[in-house]
């Protein structure tokens, strides 16, 4: 075998090891591996690298190289799992940096932190003066964060005593044109509701690049051009109380669907068809 295809094949033997390597070692960011994650992140790239190009060796020994290294690394993962002094010696620990607003010189000096490099990542954080600090700490991934004094919190529903209603999460319902069933049966809507508010904006579903319905049951939709986000006008107080008929009626229906006795069933399609005559007469007023 000629050497430029024994180094291509080498080197494609490397990327598909190291790809299945860091599947297996998991999907932390840089800034959040450990000392000795980081120690075997390069030591695994030097020994690809010693796979790819040194034709002189057996480089069958290159995998079992990393192969080691994989098991020692996740069985230390796992040993730190279990014990918080293993923790502590492989990932470290935070260190305090301001205490009681006070700034710790002893502690900056132990992680080689300068006054400027504290001022400019508490700046990061949206805080210029230090006396609005109670407490900083430098986590094990160098990260810094910290509390502020109370009177200098930003204020919350919660210290003035009002109790907020649930919020979930929107649902994306369309990506790419395309219909994403689950997502969209449980907001509790349907395919034919989604295409009639589709029409609703004047947009064609294969133009829809990313659709959404928040916690009010109101779809936004975007098409990926500069027009930005299209959503429906806001609605009156009556088109409001319409569009919760609507929903209380379709709600009966479904729930009468998966009744657990046939008369819990009667008593739900019931309501289900009155609301509708309910809807049917008072639709003209409420449009």
């Amino acid at each position: 075998m000629s050497l430029w295809l024994e180094i291509i094949l080498r080197t494609l033997s490397s990327v598909v090891v190291l790809f299945l390597v860091t599947k297996l070692l998991g999907k932390r960011q840089i800034s959040q591996l450990s000392l000795f994650e980081y120690i075997t992140g390069i030591t695994i790239g030097n020994i690809a690298g010693y796979i790819s190009l040194d034709t002189d060796t057996e480089w069958y020994l290159g995998f079992v190289a990393i192969g080691t290294w994989t098991i020692v690394s996740v069985g230390i993962e796992f040993w730190t799992l279990k014990s918080r002094w293993v923790r502590g010696i492989a990932d470290g620990q935070g260190t305090v940096l301001i205490k009681n607003g006070s700034i710790l010189e002893t502690n900056l000096f132990k992680e080689r932190i300068t006054l400027d490099e504290l001022l400019e990542q508490l700046r990061k954080k949206s805080v210029f003066k230090v006396a609005e600090v109670e407490f900083a700490v430098m986590e094990k991934s160098g990260e810094i964060n910290l509390l502020l004094k109370k009177e200098n919190q930003p204020l919350t529903p919660a210290m003035l005593g009002w109790k907020m209603s649930k919020e979930t999460e929107p649902q994306t319902v369309m990506m790419d044109g395309e219909v994403l069933q689950e997502p969209l049966r449980s907001t509790g809507k349907d395919e034919q509701w989604l295409r009639h508010e589709l029409a609703k904006l004047k947009v064609k579903p294969e133009s829809v690049f990313l659709a959404q319905i928040d916690d009010q049951g109101q779809l936004d939709v975007q098409t990926g051009s500069q027009d930005g986000s299209l959503a429906p006008a806001k609605q009156t107080a009556r088109q409001q109380l319409l569009q919760t008929l609507q929903q209380c009626e379709s709600d009966f229906e479904q729930f009468g669907r998966f009744a657990r006795s046939e008369e819990e069933r009667e008593a739900l399609l019931s309501c289900s068809r009155q609301l509708k005559q309910v809807i049917r007469q008072a639709q003209p007023e409420l449009k």
